[in-house]
């Protein structure tokens, strides 16, 4: 499946967010957003030109989009489960998004990164109730148990976690416990748990055009 390989530094300064693509490099003095917030290119050093009302929406789902990881396909995917739910779908959107496999992996502190913890989910060390599943976009409900397979829990990195906990703090939706790898899902996210700065009323007026 296609999907963006190149310098993910260069997706922050294009959104103009930071959105922690790289673990613990966001949070040093290495930071490439930090460094220039500007966005990338030759055009890039100057100050941001004012966009269209379709342009800002665009961005903000762009910025979304590229948060998470997901392709074009798969976030609209998402959006229309979203819409069919019970209350905003902005709001949905983001609380489905959360509650992907992958995310939680990456916020249970078990990967660096959300695309770290996707290659976690994909090569099978992440079991969810006692089951391994490999699918990133599998959606966690309330009560499941997220683990490290037995076997993976022996590899280096999850042995460092175990001995540091997770580096960033925990949301309150979930449950960690670093000295066995066990996640649980506490209850559903609200909106004050996702710390992206979004708005999500732009991202339902750009697909309600």
């Amino acid at each position: 499946m296609a999907r963006y390989t190149g310098p993910v530094c260069r997706i922050c300064r294009r959104e103009g967010a930071k959105m922690f693509l790289k673990g613990d490099r966001c949070f040093s003095g290495k930071c490439a957003y930090s460094k220039r917030p500007n966005p990338p290119g030759q055009h890039g050093s100057g100050r941001r030109s004012k966009i269209s009302e379709y342009g800002t929406q665009l961005r903000e789902k762009q910025k979304v989009k590229r948060a998470y990881g997901l392709l074009e396909k798969q976030f609209r995917r998402e959006f229309e489960r979203a819409e069919k739910m019970q209350g905003p779908a902005g709001e949905n959107l983001l609380q489905l998004l959360e509650r992907r496999l992958d995310n939680v992996v990456y916020r249970l502190g078990l990967g660096d990164s959300r695309a770290q913890a996707r290659q976690f989910v994909m090569h099978g060390h992440i079991l969810v109730n006692g089951k391994k599943v490999d699918i990133p976009s599998y959606t966690t409900n309330v009560g499941d148990v997220i683990t490290v397979a037995p076997r993976s829990a022996q590899e280096e990195h999850f042995k460092q976690v175990r001995e540091e906990g997770a580096k960033a703090a925990v949301p309150p939706w979930l449950e960690f416990n670093p000295e066995t790898l066990t996640g649980r899902v506490a209850t559903v996210p609200g909106r004050d748990d996702i710390d992206l700065t979004i708005e999500e009323h732009l991202i339902v007026e750009l697909y309600s055009r």
